[in-house]
């Protein structure tokens, strides 16, 4: 024992040879992952945090199942479990709404620290969680929920806690990077991708909640949460999924030195002078071109990555294994070791910092760029016509180019310069009703450029 932890242990903020009971609700792939390091570290992580960590119990849904656990650890009565005296840290990786939101609430209210990994439950019920955590002098801790193994969450709230965050952009869900990547690099289409991922298990066997952008959406909502002092949550983020992306989509992006990645971004938005100048925070999920130049443009397979830009630190940038049992388990242990020397030592981690308060701004005010796709008839006057929408909507040309013509006409490619999204989507919609352009053939915003 350090002599540090022998002089917390004689202040009586908790006994040298009193362990601290954890217990671990759900044994899944996490879970168990979670439990084989509780059991084989056990030294190790009493020396880290000054006292003997010991599992408790583990909840589990059919106790049948061989887990190389002893019968009297492992319990199906969650609601017990949690309630035991000797349970001083609940760990919660059973995913989903409830019974996870009732489980941890009730841990928080009886004093007892939580960590989890529920990135779902956090982005709908993190107010609710973090009173009952500090009405009850309670730690509340979720690195797990974004990233996986990426340390970006503490980041944001300790070591920027000085600092002004001004963007957070990320590629923060494996399934849908590698299923990108794998089109870009063999030219499949998506459906043929996705059944691959789903046969590699990198894809769920129903993969609504990866492609359509649901997770990286409620990721995004704790990001933009912790980095602005904003309570965000998922029915604020903006969000578009994947399953739209063609291989010509990938195709037209590596013509002009980009590609296509599913981001999550979270900015501050202000207001030209005209109207005051006024400070909102855009959170959006959706795929967009990025140069090849970008740091996340190098970000492939199952891979995450976020960039973090603030005043002072300039930009940052995390990257890792952004899920897997082992890795999303090292970040769970990281938040349990917090956890535990805040029981041992008497401290607190940091709560729920909401004071800035600043409106969500809609997708119609946010300021982003088009890479427009048009099929038009091949004849005089057709590029003046399409130019002319552009200028009624108030939205700058940055670049047009004219691919091939054939029989059925030519292809123009139009790229912005920034507008506000809603100006772009209603350019865009004029453009389909021009006698001169036979279809829209696609619609990408254009991310991470300096214009």
């Amino acid at each position: 024992m350090n002599e540090v932890a022998n002089n917390a242990a004689k202040s009586g903020v908790w006994g040298v040879d009193r362990p601290i009971g954890v217990a671990v609700l759900g044994m899944g792939t996490v879970g168990a992952e979670v439990v084989r390091i509780l059991r084989d570290h056990a030294e190790d992580l009493r020396n880290r945090v000054g006292a003997p960590v010991v599992l408790r119990g583990v909840s589990v849904r059919n106790l049948d199942k061989d887990r190389g656990l002893p019968a009297e650890l492992l319990t199906t009565d969650s609601e017990s479990l949690v309630a035991r005296a000797d349970v001083d840290i609940v760990i919660e990786l059973m995913g989903g709404i409830e019974p996870a939101r009732g489980l941890i609430k009730a841990a928080l209210d009886a004093g007892k620290s939580v960590v989890t990994a529920n990135k779902a439950l956090l982005a709908v019920y993190t107010g609710e969680l973090a009173a009952s955590a500090e009405n009850n002098r309670a730690d509340l801790y979720f690195e797990a929920a974004v990233a996986g193994a990426i340390p970006v969450v503490r980041p944001l709230i300790q070591s920027l806690s000085g600092d002004r965050v001004n963007k957070v952009v990320g590629i923060v869900n494996g399934t849908t990077n590698f299923i990108l990547s794998a089109m870009a690099e063999t030219g499949a289409d998506y459906h043929d991708v996705l059944a691959e991922a789903t046969r590699l298990g990198y894809a769920e066997a129903d993969p609504t909640a990866d492609v359509e952008g649901y997770d990286a959406a409620a990721k995004a909502a704790i990001l933009a949460s912790v980095a602005f002092h904003t309570r965000v949550t998922s029915a604020d983020v903006y969000r578009e999924g994947i399953s739209k992306i063609t291989s010509e989509d990938l195709e037209t992006a590596a013509a002009v030195g980009c590609t296509v990645k599913l981001l999550a971004i979270c900015e501050r938005v202000t207001e030209g002078p005209e109207e005051g100048g006024k400070e909102s925070i855009s959170v959006r999920v959706y795929p967009a071109l990025i140069p090849r130049k970008h740091p996340l443009a190098a970000v492939n397979e199952a891979y995450n990555a976020v960039v973090v830009e603030a005043e002072n630190a300039g930009r940052l940038m995390f990257y890792g294994q952004g899920a897997g049992g082992a890795p999303t388990a090292s970040a769970v242990m990281g938040d349990l070791v917090m956890a535990a020397r805040n029981k041992f030592y008497g401290g607190r981690a940091p709560g729920e910092s909401v004071y800035a308060e600043l409106p969500i701004a809609s997708i119609g005010e946010t300021p982003t760029r088009y890479h427009v796709n048009l099929q038009v008839a091949d004849r005089a006057g057709v590029l003046e016509a399409v130019a002319g929408e552009f200028a009624k909507h108030g939205v700058s040309i940055s670049t047009v180019r004219q691919e091939g013509h054939d029989d059925v006409g030519a292809r123009l490619v139009v790229v912005t310069h920034h507008a506000q999204e809603s100006a772009l989507a209603d350019t865009v919609a004029a453009l389909a009703e021009l006698d001169s352009v036979t279809s829209v053939t696609s619609v990408l915003r254009l991310e991470g450029t300096e214009e």
